[in-house]
């Protein structure tokens, strides 16, 4: 491997040559630079482009239709389907629920929730094969290096059809665009080697004593919408523990004011070269932690709520990022409070709240998926916007008071935050910038308790939960790591 620090024009000509295994834009500097690693033989000798990828051993999946050997698992999100195929690797036959739609039909009902004709509570940004991620950006970053073997899971991505950056980027990043036919190319592999996924089908939580399901491990890869079954388990008895989390708004700016403040100024040509900038930000407010969250450059914002008189955004981008909006969740930081069905009840109350502060305390009519919205610099202030800027929100934003009806501490934690941002960042802080609210489903507010040696739930041992809604990942590839562990473990306890 070689290393190399160039300018873009220089990365773009060795991107166009070598085989690249790396790539980074260091911004640092007002002159920015590309990091890149670029293959090499044996020799040194740099190899061309069309130079074999990266060699990795591709995953083995055998035939399962008679195994001797079952797994049920709750949930077609990432964690749920990485458990699916690592059963198929060892011979276990996976039986997924997912309460959704595969991922061709989810695409239909999402598009009725863009244009405001309804929300299907079974089947809309959270709810569907793939899960919460697959149509908010297909990030595949982890900030945690400590889950697992990360590659491995780009590596399967790549197997099953992602383009070779992921196997080498920094920040590798897929696309709603492009993940939805990498989720139909796993959901394939599933069924063709004999595991079973039944669409439509909503688990309950069984009404049988644990001794009679000992044979049977049940891997809860719920995600984090799944409230009303989360409340089942814990009338069950199921073990569960409120969790710190963070809420806030969905901001969002012109992409060209981002360019500008994070590359410097740079020209046109350059941005093309380095593609649009991403910001990563973070501060301290009352000593509660105040930061951006799935940023998404050339991205837009989209509704991703779950209950129908409730309200929540989330962002994403295409692959190309090249929309004319730059968008990220800002959150502050909750520590927990009272019990986890406590904690439930918050997400769900501040959902309501944003709900309600345009469809109850308005006079005109509002579109059913429209979003409470305010002037970035107006929030701060603490004044009303008497217009809103363009914005990518499809079913449409209306003028409302977020500085009067969030909560503290989210309320002076985003204005203070902002403040801290915009004097570090001079041109952040500005009314061209417009909050959407909210941004209530960053993580889970609830954690099912696990033995973290063999992963059951500690109370119900033949449960093991995982992923993002278990509390235990936060995002695609953090969940994909722990439904792998917890398939593992699942097979370790039946063949041990």
């Amino acid at each position: 491997m070689e290393q190399v620090v160039v300018s873009p024009k220089e990365a773009q000509e060795l991107e166009q040559k070598y085989r690249i295994i790396k790539r980074s834009v260091d911004a640092r500097q007002r002159e920015l630079k590309v990091h890149l690693t670029i293959c090499t033989d044996d020799n040194g000798h740099r190899l061309p482009i069309d130079a074999p990828v990266a060699k990795y051993t591709p995953p083995a999946y055998q035939d399962v239709h008679n195994a001797a050997h079952s797994v049920i698992i709750v949930g077609a999100g990432p964690a749920g389907l990485f458990a699916a195929l690592t059963l198929l690797e060892h011979g276990v036959k996976p039986i997924i629920y997912e309460r959704g739609k595969d991922v061709s039909e989810r695409k239909k009902d999402i598009a009725l929730l863009n244009r405001n004709e309804g929300l299907n509570p079974e089947s809309n940004y959270c709810f569907g094969e793939g899960g919460a991620g697959t149509f908010s950006d297909g990030k595949l970053f982890s900030r945690s290096k400590k889950r697992g073997d990360m590659q491995r899971v780009m590596e399967i991505f790549h197997y099953f059809d992602a383009t070779d950056r992921v196997l080498y980027e920094a920040h590798a990043h897929i696309g709603s665009d492009k993940l939805p036919t990498i989720i139909r190319n796993m959901r394939e592999c599933i069924l063709s080697h004999g595991g079973e996924i039944r669409f439509g089908e909503k688990w309950s939580f069984p009404d049988l004593p644990t001794h009679q399901l000992t044979d049977l491990p049940t891997i809860l890869a719920l995600g984090h919408s799944a409230h009303d079954t989360y409340r089942e388990l814990a009338q069950a008895g199921v073990q569960m523990e409120a969790k710190g989390c963070a809420m806030g708004v969905r901001i969002e700016h012109p992409q060209r004011i981002i360019n500008d403040i994070f590359y410097h100024h740079q020209p046109a040509s350059v941005i093309d070269l380095v593609g649009n900038a991403s910001y990563s930000l973070v501060t301290q407010v009352q000593g509660r932690g105040v930061y951006s969250f799935c940023m998404c450059p050339g991205g837009h914002i989209v509704p991703a709520g779950s209950m129908a008189e409730g309200c929540v955004v989330n962002g994403m981008s295409a692959s190309h990022r090249n929309s004319p909006y730059a968008n990220s969740g800002m959150v502050v930081e909750l520590h927990p409070e009272g019990t986890a069905m406590d904690a439930l009840d918050y997400q769900e109350n501040l959902e309501r709240l944003a709900y309600t502060s345009i469809h109850r305390l308005t006079d005109s009519p509002v579109p059913p998926s429209a979003a409470p919205a305010q002037r970035m610099l107006d929030f701060v202030e603490g004044r009303a916007s008497k217009t809103l800027p363009d914005c990518s929100y499809l079913p449409g934003i209306v003028p409302s008071r977020l500085d009067q009806w969030l909560p503290e501490p989210i309320r002076s934690g985003l204005q203070q935050g902002f403040r801290d941002f915009g004097r570090k960042y001079p041109g952040f802080l500005t009314n061209e910038a417009v909050i959407l609210g909210v941004e209530s489903r960053s993580s889970s507010p609830v954690r099912i308790v696990r033995n973290p040696e063999t992963m059951q739930s500690v109370s119900h041992p033949w449960l093991y939960p995982c992923g993002e809604g278990a509390g235990y990942a936060g995002g695609i590839t953090s969940s994909a790591l722990d439904g792998i562990k917890a398939a593992m473990a699942a097979i370790d306890r039946m063949m041990n």
